[in-house]
């Protein structure tokens, strides 16, 4: 990831911690910093040992000085490499100026370290960066690939699935897609890891019972892919059929003034509240008490889409019944009327009426809550899949260290390379690029 830690990505936290509960020592470089406030006492933890470093600093010059010298054809190679590979997209040939440097001077401090793997999550900057860092010490990657990443900008992305030891994805859909982009390449390296949740957090809690208003929850950033405007509609439509609720939207995101604004034409401020972000938790606290968990999300026009979201995830193993959209891997969460219910995306009429069956039919809700969790314990439930990736992370750890390269350098730019220094290799640790 490019932030560390970052409130919309506090899956990878949670990996991270359960990763050094299993034994595997992980060290922290994120690319730009943190983004906003996790609170966590684990987060705490890995903020104080995590390597933020400066773009501005004697250390950042240091570390560019250090490759020309003793392998300045590498360090060529990786900013042509970068550059060349950036130039059809504006935004990722700018941030490659930040990226290569950072990267080379993470490469150094990793050789001070003795790291022996690093591990990329999000297939854009970071996979950039450690691709970079592989082509200046040799050193094996891997990289965990979600969502916007693989549905909006794949810049690059042939390369970096080429040079990587095996790359994972969240779901059997994304790895499907993989597949057909990049055929057997993708066949043989890409795994799928699922997202999990912490089922003792997230876990079944007495509901409200007798007479009151039922609680609709979101549990979403507020960004367009999120589709809370047809569930606003869908808001309005239960209001004019006379069915008394609250819905409460968790999260936030550079639409709450639009939503707000849709909110007050439609009518129903008395009905929806903005929660804006809430720790693991209070989420936890606010499902126990939901009577319907919705998550409308939609294809942006941008091509921008959930992998899984792991909102829908906490909310099955809190048993909480769901409403959801049938777009991307959703449905390999949501088994449509058996954990839950599915409905066609940007159909708010279909929405509101998924939403009405569950509030009226307290056996169904029940019944589909039950199945939920179980469904998350037997294939999303965090530990499990941390094994299968701390498994295939020592693998790739345990590999031959590879031959730094200098690939792509135009050729009058070939000549002998400068000094090279030897990477002693010890205990498996394992770098997480943020």
């Amino acid at each position: 990831m490019s932030w560390f830690p970052a409130v919309t990505e506090t899956f990878i936290l949670y990996e991270i911690l359960e990763l050094e509960r299993l034994g595997v020592q992980v060290e922290v470089f994120p690319l730009f910093g943190r983004h906003g406030t996790v609170r966590h006492p684990g987060a705490s933890k890995l903020i104080a040992r995590a390597h933020y470093r400066r773009m501005v600093s004697w250390a950042m010059v240091s570390a560019q000085l250090y490759w020309l010298w003793h392998s300045p054809l590498r360090y060529l190679a990786a900013w042509w490499m970068a550059l060349s590979g950036n130039r059809h997209s504006w935004g990722f040939f700018v941030r490659a100026f930040a990226v290569i440097p950072k990267a080379a001077l993470f490469a150094r401090e990793m050789q001070r370290l003795q790291i022996e793997h690093v591990h990329a999550h999000w297939a854009t900057h970071p996979t950039l960066a450690a691709l970079v860092i592989q082509r200046l010490t040799g050193l094996s990657f891997s990289f965990t690939c979600h969502a916007h990443d693989l549905f909006v900008d794949r810049t690059m992305l042939d390369q970096k699935l080429a040079a990587a030891s095996f790359a994972v994805t969240i779901s059997e859909f994304n790895r499907n897609m993989l597949v057909e982009l990049y055929g057997e390449e993708a066949a043989r390296k890409v795994i799928v890891v699922r997202c999990g949740v912490d089922q003792d957090i997230f876990r079944p809690r007495p509901r409200p019972r007798g007479a009151h208003v039922p609680v609709i929850l979101c549990v979403a950033s507020l960004r367009d892919y999120k589709g809370h405007s047809y569930l606003i509609e869908a808001c309005r439509q239960l209001k004019e059929a006379g069915t008394r609720f609250r819905c409460q939207l968790v999260g936030d995101g550079p639409l709450r003034r639009q939503l707000e604004a849709e909110v007050e034409k439609a009518g129903v401020q008395a009905e929806i509240e903005f929660l804006g972000s809430r720790r693991r938790n209070e989420v936890a606290a606010l499902l126990a008490r939901a009577d319907v968990v919705v998550q409308p999300s939609v294809v942006a026009a941008s091509g921008q889409m959930e992998g899984i979201p792991v909102s829908l995830m906490e909310a099955l193993a809190s048993e909480a019944p769901v409403v959801a959209t049938r777009i991307s891997a959703i449905p390999e969460l949501i088994l449509d009327e058996e954990t839950g219910l599915l409905v066609p995306e940007k159909d708010a009429r279909a929405l509101a009426g998924a939403l009405l069956r569950l509030l009226g039919d307290r056996h169904m809700a029940q019944r589909l809550g039950r199945n939920g969790r179980r469904r998350v314990l037997q294939h999303f439930n965090l530990r499990g899949n941390v094994v299968r990736l701390a498994e295939s992370l020592a693998a790739g750890a345990a590999l031959p260290p590879l031959t730094p390269q200098a690939e792509g350098i135009p050729e009058q730019l070939r000549g002998r390379e400068g000094r090279t220094s030897r990477r002693s290799r010890q205990r498996v640790r394992v770098k997480k690029s943020a």
